[in-house]
């Protein structure tokens, strides 16, 4: 990964977001020579460099196989704790969805809490 802005606090940050997220070693690659599940960790990593307190995150886990995709929304969920952020993910995978405290369904143009 190559960091554009070279201030040190927002590069520290950076680092520790990627170690937390399992890809400090990877640190150097550029987005070709990373996986699908290694990207979206890249994501997730950006996602929380200016420390938001809403995350958005549409179909987080779509593209992934199944071990993958858990490890995904496990990282979300734990930086969501760690964090102390808003989450707020749209998904078609009801055992993410499942996980969430509050849910809400989209069905014939009418959003309701299940």
């Amino acid at each position: 990964m190559a960091f554009k802005n070279r201030d040190g606090d927002v590069e520290k940050r950076a680092r520790e977001l990627l170690e937390r997220v399992g890809l400090s070693h990877r640190l150097s690659h550029r987005p070709a020579e990373l996986s699908g599940g290694e990207r979206q960790r890249v994501a997730v990593a950006r996602a929380l460099i200016n420390q938001p307190s809403v995350i958005l995150c549409d179909e987080p886990t779509g593209n992934l196989d199944h071990s993958t995709a858990d490890e995904v929304s496990s990282l979300l969920f734990e930086l969501h704790q760690a964090e102390q952020n808003i989450l707020i993910v749209v998904t078609h995978n009801l055992e993410l969805a499942s996980r969430f405290g509050r849910r809400f369904e989209l069905e014939a143009g009418r959003c309701a809490e299940v």
